[in-house]
């Protein structure tokens, strides 16, 4: 039987996810305290501000600790849950009670151990984080013996600022060791944001940004991670109580006139009724982005309505010919990639800093998803490199996947142009934002019968309305007239586009 002597806790904290993320939400728990789990086993399902993803723990063994309710929102770094894994076979057993789940736990960490007994995780799980190396051995902290004067410290035992050093997890018979938690130091109210022994405990630039907008002195706040860490939701807390109209601590001189007598109190603006809903996940991500864009990006649009019927006939006539069904969408990207590598100035971003415009090589075709979770782009890589099959199939998966939310950050990224078909909503024509860092976007309008000079008499077509907003400092209108007048082209008359497909 494994007991509480023969193990010792490993902390699995909230990996970086990839992509610049620095919180994530956790959204549903799938183990529970008492739990034994195996290596990379999933336990626990969260959402960032591009996907919903499960997070595997690279350690095997009992949960004996979950950090955060489901709803709470993790900066990257901070403690999710702890395991109690087998000990290293070099550490001498001590007496404990047997500890829960450890008649099935060697098969759990069985895969974690090498044959020496060293604790080896599972290796490289998620972006940034792992446990290929071996851990460093944590030293078993033994209480003081009896009767020791105080001031003094037997040798094994933290001193009193060490927060880390914990016992082993126990069985009933054996307290639990809780990690000492400091009070916050008090304010040293000179207004340079830190306390009077340190920064005010803000790991998220976003949680700075949130109370910077809002006129939220941080340093009046207890938060409530570990360590007292403020969070996103102690800020949104603090909001919705009004927290930013209190008055500040004592020890801030209130201001003073000229005269030396104190200024008149200024009264804190009325906060505006109604429902408050939170800016954050894909709705904050989409704020963001699109806020930089509209701020970096000196953009125009261009127009033109197109003839769309033999475009949708040679689709039709494709699609009963037998064999996978084709996409209108994938018909039309099919048109971008073609324009793009006859107008690369479209296919690039800009480096700022550098004052360099450049040119991408390949395309990753991003397509705008409307889904219950709110506008995401899912990207098709190597869309140059793809037929018009290959296409349709990508885009089939990938809003599949936008639909059930389980889109991963790599299926989000590292678009290089975006076609938006808003003509799903009924709507004729748009001037979309640019995905940045991208310079361009091709928005399509809804197919429908309209009057149409067609071969010198009016008729009845199918036309579309398609738009290009572009990224003035890449091109200027004549390199963006062209690009969008060859797609309108190939619209009207993809006969000989077709032949290569």
């Amino acid at each position: 039987m494994t007991r509480a002597s023969d193990m010792f806790s490993r902390e699995f904290r909230l990996p970086d996810l990839g992509e610049g993320l620095t919180e994530a939400e956790i959204v549903r728990w799938l183990v529970q305290v008492g739990d034994v789990v195996a290596v990379d086993q999933p336990v626990v399902e969260v959402e960032t501000a591009k996907a919903m993803v499960e997070v595997p723990c690279p350690y095997g063994g009992v949960v004996t600790a979950r950090y955060g309710d489901e709803g709470t929102e993790l900066p990257v770094g901070s403690p999710l849950l702890t395991v109690a894994v087998g000990a290293p076979s070099s550490t001498a057993p001590d007496a404990g009670a047997a500890v829960p789940g450890a008649a099935t736990l060697g098969a759990a960490v069985s895969g974690t151990r090498t044959s020496g007994g060293e604790d080896e995780g599972s290796g490289n799980v998620l972006v940034g984080y792992g446990t290929q190396a071996p851990a460093a051995r944590r030293r078993r902290v033994r209480p003081p013996a009896p009767g020791a004067a105080a001031g003094h410290r037997s040798p094994g035992t933290p001193s009193p600022v060490d927060r880390t050093a914990a016992a082993p997890p126990a069985g009933p018979a054996t307290p639990v060791r809780r990690p000492v938690r400091e009070e916050p130091p008090p304010v040293d109210g000179d207004g340079s944001g830190r306390r009077a022994d340190g920064p005010v405990p803000v790991i998220s630039p976003l949680v700075r940004r949130l109370a910077r907008e809002n006129g939220l002195d941080l340093r009046q706040l207890a938060g409530s991670g570990p360590d007292g860490l403020i969070t996103r939701a102690d800020v949104e807390h603090a909001l919705r109580t009004g927290a930013s109209a209190q008055s500040a601590p004592s020890a801030v001189r209130p201001p003073q006139s000229p005269t030396g007598a104190p200024a008149p109190a200024t009264t804190a603006p009325a906060r505006a009724s109604g429902t408050r809903v939170p800016l954050k996940g894909v709705r904050g991500a989409v704020a963001d982005k699109l806020s930089r864009s509209r701020r970096e990006i000196p953009d125009a649009t261009c127009w033109v309505d197109a003839d769309a019927t033999e475009l949708t006939r040679a689709r039709r006539w494709m699609n009963e010919a037998g064999g996978p069904k084709i996409s209108l969408l994938a018909l039309l990207a099919r048109i971008c990639t073609s324009a793009l590598a006859r107008f690369p100035e479209l296919n690039s971003t800009v480096d700022a800093d550098a004052r360099e415009v450049v040119r991408l090589d390949e395309v990753h075709l991003g397509f705008a998803a409307q889904t219950e979770r709110g506008l995401v782009v899912p990207v098709v890589k190597g869309a140059h490199t793809r037929d018009t099959e290959s296409l349709s199939a990508e885009f089939a998966r990938l809003t599949e996947a936008a639909r059930t939310g389980t889109l991963t950050p790599a299926d989000l990224t590292g678009g290089t142009f975006t076609l938006n078909n808003y003509g799903v909503f009924g709507v004729d024509g748009s001037t979309p934002i640019i995905n940045h860092p991208e310079a361009a976007m091709l928005g399509v309008g809804r197919i429908v019968p309209k009057p149409w000079v067609h071969e010198g008499e009016l008729a009845v077509r199918q036309v579309v309305q398609l738009s290009l907003t572009f990224d003035h400092r890449v091109c200027d209108g004549g390199t963006a007239g062209g690009f969008l007048r060859y797609v309108a082209d190939c619209v009207e008359q993809p006969a000989v586009l077709l032949r290569t497909l």
